[in-house]
């Protein structure tokens, strides 16, 4: 029985460039690869079936196919590892080979198997919040991403977007530490920038920076 109690350390993975590696071709393993291909690792997918989906992707040259099982050894070089296939056999023979290799590997709805899994995820451009109950409860974790979805409307993005861009200006222009530039993002942070944007504003970054820090001299 899994053990729902195992705390879980919350990270983001950079997957540039980095190899991914998908064993299976079923809807799950579509899903998996369309939302990997948001990250920009090189998606690889082994397994003697694919669907429709997974095969134009293939040959787009979206993602590498390899059309046979899975074989040990097809997890050389690879950063992530997921196993998305209704086989024990293989599903306990990838999560062997990462473990050797220290490949991070999630096997699909076998908790016991995965060195990491898969949070829901509300995405607003740069801004995004992972939501997950550690595999006790999958459906309320979706439950809560619908409510987060609800409430981070689309202004959210321009304004992360520009507070990004505002923060290049202050660590470019304004000299001294966190103690220094701290108080000037609270400052943005307190405002009321984000009602401005979501009723149709549209501030540069140098505006706000006017706005907030003016000129230092």
């Amino acid at each position: 029985m899994p053990d729902y109690s195992k705390p879980y350390y919350p990270v983001f993975l950079d997957l540039a460039e980095r190899l991914a590696v998908i064993v299976g071709g079923g809807g799950v393993a579509e899903r998996k690869v369309v939302t990997l291909l948001e990250y920009g690792p090189r998606v690889r997918v082994v397994s003697p079936d694919v669907t429709p989906a997974l095969e134009k992707l293939a040959a787009s040259g979206a993602i590498e196919l390899e059309r046979r099982g899975y074989v040990r050894g097809d997890l050389d070089g690879a950063f992530i590892a997921i196993c998305a296939t209704s086989s024990e056999e293989v599903n306990r023979a990838v999560h062997a080979e990462a473990e050797e290799r220290g490949c991070i590997v999630n096997v699909v709805d076998v908790p016991e198997l995965c060195s990491f899994i898969v949070p829901s995820i509300v995405r607003r451009g740069t801004l995004s919040v992972a939501i997950s109950t550690g595999g006790a409860a999958p459906t309320v974790a979706k439950r809560l991403r619908k409510h987060v979805q609800e409430h981070l409307g689309p202004e959210w993005e321009t304004y992360v977007t520009l507070l990004g861009e505002v923060r290049v200006l202050v660590m470019e222009r304004i000299p001294g530490g966190e103690a220094v530039r701290k108080p000037i993002f609270e400052s943005i942070a307190d405002s009321d920038l984000l009602d401005r944007i979501r009723a149709g504003a549209r501030p540069t970054a140098d505006e706000v920076y006017d706005e907030f820090v003016g000129d230092p001299a």
